[in-house]
């Protein structure tokens, strides 16, 4: 196992060394490291989905979702010869001759600290940006999870040098540890209560930071839709996990319309998927531990249950409900739930809806079942969230060429695909000019030459 033998002040050290000697910036580097990444994904698989239903009592099915992941890094791996390539620029003729471009450098070492959610996945997402970019870095993974903890510290140790790429196990003061001393970026998954305090210590050392947080994501059901088809993506989307994705569905905001004819199919729904007795069925996630279960069961004693609310605290168990008769000021609106319960509110027309989203949060995706093209538009144009996806859920994470982040409260910067390589990248503008016209134009003394400066850079 991997463990932090060396003070972090130390390891940071070791590989702050590794990373000024040059080996890690060649892309055949680069390429390899990726490459023995996904191999060390395949030989662990049944690894990682064993720890992921200790962890979580996750489903085989659902626990494939942290080996999905192997789809984004073939991904990075098709196209990291081309993004490494330097990016040419057009001159002004104001600049000419001349010639610009953009070059991609590592950036040095970076801190990756994941969640317990999706405690693989959101561990190696980032890392592959991180390698693609020419970085060294050390990962934390999330203590909450232990047994997936314990499988990244295997594998981490068994495929890569220390010195390019280390984890590092522990709780909260391991956290603080490291997020003492300085990085070259630090790409945090988790709430928006530690995102504050990762974005406070990571100040102190003007480190950039990518914060990857939540929200309260909302689900809008128009009138003009595919009642049976909204009500299955949408009971898979929230009980995926029992709930426990920071993209999934918070909340439904339904036309009042077709509030009746949704509940009857969501009802239907989650009988056809988990049965009578949800809590016999092995295709529903726990929730992680006590502290999240007291938490979510305080939220059903408010609304009007109209399926599930069932829960055991020796299984943490909590069957898959719905609760509609709840307002905006209520407990489980002002927080994300985070867990399989999900409230049904109703608006009148979309004016009213977008209006109440305007003056809420931000949230880090939104969700919108119509098939009219102009409500769609709207829904666009006048919210704002980190991503939108129209008649479906949850799949928009998975188009790698789509960057994935939140905005305001839901989160900082964006990752994925080439946005995780720019991420860990700086982007280093470059102008070269020759030696074989110089005018004169620019230099002093002035006199005389204001009229042809003005025109020189459109002004009259």
């Amino acid at each position: 196992m991997t463990t932090l033998v060396a003070p972090v002040a130390d390891l940071l050290v070791r590989q702050r060394a590794y990373w000024n000697t040059g080996a890690t910036h060649s892309l055949e580097f680069r390429l390899a490291q990726l490459k023995a990444l996904r191999e060390a994904i395949l030989t662990y698989q049944a690894d990682i989905i064993d720890a992921a239903r200790q962890d979580l009592g996750r489903p085989e099915f659902e626990a494939c979702f942290e080996i999905g992941t192997i789809g984004e890094l073939d991904y990075v791996i098709k196209h990291l010869p081309r993004w490494v390539k330097h990016r040419k620029v057009s001159l002004s003729l104001s600049q000419k001759p001349g010639s610009a471009w953009v070059q991609p450098e590592p950036l040095g070492v970076v801190l990756i600290i994941g969640p317990w959610n999706y405690p693989f996945q959101l561990i190696i997402s980032p890392l592959m940006g991180a390698i693609a970019a020419g970085n060294c870095a050390i990962l934390k993974p999330s203590e909450l999870a232990p047994a997936t903890s314990k499988v990244l510290a295997r594998l981490v140790e068994a495929t890569f040098d220390p010195a390019h790429v280390a984890l590092v196990e522990g709780g909260v003061d391991t956290a603080q540890a490291l997020l003492a001393e300085r990085f070259d970026h630090v790409l945090f998954t988790g709430g928006e209560r530690v995102g504050k305090l990762v974005m406070q210590a990571a100040a102190q050392h003007l480190t950039p930071v990518t914060l990857e947080l939540g929200g309260k994501s909302p689900c809008i059901v128009d009138v003009d839709v595919n009642v049976e088809v909204a009500a299955r993506r949408i009971v898979w989307g929230k009980f995926l996990n029992a709930g426990q994705t920071c993209i999934a569905p918070d909340y439904l905001l339904v036309d009042e319309r077709v509030k009746a004819e949704l509940v009857t199919a969501l009802q239907q729904r989650i009988v056809e998927c988990y049965g009578e007795n949800p809590a016999e069925n092995p295709d529903l996630s726990r929730v992680l531990n006590d502290c999240q279960f007291d938490r979510l069961v305080g939220l059903l004693n408010q609304g009007n249950i109209l399926a599930g609310g069932e829960h055991d605290r020796s299984d943490r168990y909590i069957a898959p409900t719905l609760i509609d008769s709840v307002s905006w000021d209520d407990p489980i609106m002002q927080e994300e739930i985070f867990g399989p319960i999900l409230p049904i509110l109703t608006y009148r027309s979309l004016d009213e809806a977008i209006a109440t989203l305007r003056q809420r949060p931000k949230p880090l995706a939104l969700y919108l079942f119509s098939r009219d093209r102009q409500v769609q538009t709207q829904v666009l144009d006048r919210t704002t969230a980190g991503s939108v996806c129209i008649n479906d859920v949850i799949l928009q994470v998975a188009v790698w060429n789509l960057p994935f982040g939140g905005v305001g409260s839901s989160g900082i910067g964006r990752y994925h695909g080439q946005h995780s390589f720019d991420t860990f990248s700086n982007l280093k503008s470059v102008l070269k000019k020759p030696f074989w016209m110089d005018v004169d134009w620019r230099y002093p003394p002035y006199e005389g030459k204001v009229k042809q400066f003005r025109k020189l850079i459109g002004l009259s």
